[in-house]
């Protein structure tokens, strides 16, 4: 019996190949743009895994100087003799490497290095060849990392001029853009000195040994990590695009949902029929969830094929944004992860169980006489239901951005908003075709308002994703676009000098200083040293008292005169980031130190940052810490002398290329990682834009056969079939149109969603909105276009429908 009702449910699927091919594209659509993007995430994620094992963030407890400075070698070496078994770390950027330096006798195992009990000796690289502990100390060295790491590497070097080249070593499975190498390595290339950045401390200590704080004071030990820095940091970003991820999913899913509800309203005479030669209905709805899932199955595997396509096409963009926005190496490659991959098979599968728990909940319900009434599958959908949810939710957006806090708040007020909108479409339009009904005279006008009316709800799923698309795209272009102006504003006044210069010690910072006097017009020391302000990781910068600052810096908010009174010492300035986490307005007291205590004087804009700042003037910078030396210039000199003054300081100071970057370089490289940034989601947005095409193209065709009774009578009266193609295509374009208009206002909520409530709870910034009508309209208009494309081929077809066939609908009993 079963093979039997197995075979009659797919006789239905022959005879309507189109269902069939609406169904796995829907879902394999949705499926492949939510795998691309897991599948994005997870290799992002085992980047920064890497990168934590490489430097035992997530593994060893950590010992740091209290003032983030260096450790000097004698308070190591204290450590060592008082019973402390750690293990010194130096690590910096050589160029876009970060060369993380070690020493291999006293490393943990699995820090740079493995431990290789079968040698009896350490292994100083897992999956390295080559590698040897006596080479890897002695001489020039040996450096560990992957094959693009090393090749950047040698370049860098060699353009050091009289450095001793290391031997490179390919090590593929560190961390991106990482490379291993012995301590003393590291210093000479880094020209770090003797000092240590940080202590890895063994899980294993003698039971007596002295206590930090007896040895070294002015050293805090901090335990391991749950997770590291960079993938803390990189939350909100990964959860922005698995935000997208279900949003290109539900839009899928609104195909898969019609598409089984019209094959379950056309079935409704084979069931029966089934029922009625006995079979079981308990059978009957296990037997067509068994179906439905084999297909899903199927759609899973052909959608998770499309989504690695999708991220090996995305994940170069989305690697240089996490390296542009926070220093997170991620490499470039895809990996076939069972992470991605099965998720992406498992929500395709619950994906189609939500789809179709209703047809398969009335089909429980259906005594067995009713299941031979017939009903019209597009009157099913839209009621009162629908729009008592739409309300709730609609309320319940308002009230979490009133009332919620943090970043689960902020998505979850996105997903109320925009399914609240969604849900509230049918009745919007059909409230607006009843009103075109109306004013309509003409009979064939009256006649057009009204079968659009019928049609509505048929179509009701398809303009639902299509609202949601254009919705996301209005919002996201309006938050990349006001982000722009933003940004590009920034860089304007931030980067105001023509050269920033750095050293690698004090000494070459005075020789630059030296070959700089009466050269340029000013010299502007970049002071900073990292500190805990109001309870938050802030970083105190020093600024010199210089017309730069009060010329290019704009305050949100500040008190008259703030750049005076700073330069007085009589207060600081904040970043936004640091007013909104600690609440510090204007007037308000910072302690910096012990004992100084200072008001807030103005609170600035910091766009791309995450952490706190402070800006106080240098005298009292340099007062508060005397051992923090000016590494760092900003050099302000006219612009057709850049190239000769990097020429003096390479000359006199020995100073390297790498370590001058002029103001047009640095704002180009900037406004590079900002294009890349929203690469993504601008290309999940078209993509989006494209499955709602394909939605309603679906829905359109699908319907073409079941409106034949409403036609027929008409083209009798008099109307060609050509020109109820035209009627056709008209149609399509007033939904969209419609559709459109409403999508506008719903994405600019979603606008102003992303850029006042998630981006403040993501990065603890908010940004001025703006509007960009040419957008919309450019938007509206390819929407128009995807309608148009998407109605073209059903209207071309009923324009070609035999006569016959229309007058057949009059031999029927209807």
């Amino acid at each position: 019996m079963n093979r039997t009702i197995l075979r009659a449910f797919a006789a239905h699927w022959w005879r309507n190949p189109l269902q069939l091919v609406t169904l796995l594209a829907g879902l394999a659509l949705g499926t492949g743009l939510w795998s691309g993007v897991q599948a994005i995430n997870a290799e992002a994620r085992a980047s920064y895994d890497a990168a934590a094992q490489t430097m035992g963030e997530t593994r060893f407890a950590q010992i740091t100087a209290r003032d983030g400075g260096p450790i000097p070698l004698e308070t190591y070496v204290a450590l060592r003799r008082a019973g402390w078994n750690v293990s010194p770390v130096v690590e910096g950027d050589l160029g876009r490497v970060r060369l993380i330096g070690i020493e291999p006798l006293t490393a943990p195992p699995g820090v740079g290095v493995s431990a290789g009990a079968d040698e009896g000796g350490p292994s100083l690289a897992p999956g390295a060849e080559g590698g040897d502990l006596a080479a890897f100390v002695a001489g020039a060295g040996q450096i560990f990392g992957r094959a693009d790491t090393l090749a950047r590497l040698v370049d860098l070097i060699g353009q050091e001029g009289g450095v001793l080249m290391p031997e490179m070593i390919e090590a593929p499975t560190l961390a991106p853009n990482s490379a291993v190498t012995d301590i003393g390595v590291a210093q000479r290339l880094l020209r770090r000195g003797d000092g240590i950045d940080r202590l890895i401390v063994a899980p294993d200590q003698p039971l007596r040994r002295l206590a930090l704080e007896a040895i070294a004071p002015d050293l805090t030990l901090s335990p391991p990590q749950t997770r590291s820095d960079v993938a803390r940091l990189t939350d909100s970003f990964h959860l922005n695009l698995t935000a997208f991820g279900l949003l290109s999913f539900a839009v899928g899913l609104f195909i898969v949902h019609g598409a089984i509800g019209l094959a379950f309203e056309q079935r409704r005479s084979l069931v029966r029929t089934l029922r009625a030669l006995g079979a079981p209905l308990g059978r009957l709805i296990w037997l067509m969830l068994a179906e439905l899932l084999g297909l899903a199955l199927l759609a899973g595997a052909l959608g998770v094929a499309f989504g690695y396509l999708v991220a090996a096409a995305l994940l170069p963009d989305v690697a240089a944004t996490l390296g542009g926005l926070y220093g997170a190496d991620v490499s470039g490659q895809l990996t076939l992860r069972p992470v991605w991959w099965l998720s992406g098979l498992a929500i395709a599968m619950g994906g189609t169980l939500v789809a179709a728990s209703g047809a398969l909940w009335s089909l429980a319900r259906m005594p067995l006489l009713a299941s031979a009434q017939p009903r019209a599958w597009a009157l099913a959908r839209g009621g009162r239901g629908l729009v008592l949810v739409a309300g709730l939710l609609l309320l319940l957006a308002l009230a979490l951005a009133l009332w919620g806090r943090g970043l689960m708040a902020g998505f979850a007020m996105l997903a109320a908003l925009l399914i609240g909108g969604a849900l509230a479409l049918p009745w919007v339009l059909d409230v607006v075709l009843r009103r075109g009904e109306g004013l309509a005279r003409a009979p064939l006008a009256q006649w057009f308002w009204a079968d659009t009316r019928q049609q509505l709800p048929g179509l009701s799923l398809a303009l639902m994703a299509l609202l949601l698309a254009m919705a996301a795209n209005v919002g996201v272009s309006t938050m990349v676009s006001s982000f722009r102006l933003t940004f590009v504003g920034f860089l304007d006044q931030r980067l105001a000098s023509e050269l920033y210069v750095s050293a690698a010690d004090a000494a070459q910072a005075d020789r630059i200083q030296d070959a700089l006097q009466g050269k340029v017009d000013a010299i502007l020391p970049i002071l900073s040293v990292d500190r805990q302000v109001a309870g938050y990781p802030t970083e105190v910068y020093g600024a010199r008292d210089h017309a730069t600052y009060r010329d290019n810096w704009r305050f949100l908010v500040a008190v008259p005169e703030a750049w005076e009174a700073l330069a007085k010492g009589e207060g600081v300035l904040i970043n936004e980031q640091l007013f909104r986490r600690a609440g510090l307005d204007l007037g308000a007291e910072v302690t910096l130190e012990p004992g100084v205590v200072l008001p807030v004087l103005g609170i600035y804009g910091d766009y791309g940052n995450t952490a706190g700042q402070v800006i106080v003037t240098e005298s009292l910078f340099r007062r508060l810490y005397p051992e923090v030396p000016a590494l760092r210039f900003g050099l302000r000199l006219p612009p057709a002398r850049v190239d000769a003054v990097r020429g003096l300081l390479q000359d006199q100071a020995g100073v390297a290329p790498t370590s001058m970057i002029d103001q047009a370089a640095i704002k180009a490289a900037s406004l590079a990682v900002f294009e890349r940034t929203f690469t993504v989601t601008t290309a999940l947005n078209i993509l989006t834009l494209a499955v709602a095409g394909f939605a309603i193209l679906m829905s359109l065709l699908t319907l073409a056969a079941m409106r034949l009774p409403q036609l027929a009578p008409v083209w009798a009266l008099g109307v060609g079939r050509r020109k109820l193609a035209w009627l056709d295509l008209a149609r399509a374009l007033v939904l969209a149109a419609l559709t459109g208009a409403l999508a506008l206002p719903l994405g600019l909520a979603l606008a102003w969603a992303l850029l006042a409530v998630v981006n403040v709870e993501a990065f603890g910034w908010r940004l001025p909105m703006y509007l960009f009508w040419m957008d919309y309209l450019r938007l509206g208009g390819l929407a128009l276009l995807a309608a148009a494309g998407a109605a073209a081929w059903p209207a071309w077809r009923l324009s070609r429908i035999p006569p016959a066939q229309l007058l057949g609908v009059f031999r029927h009993e209807r």
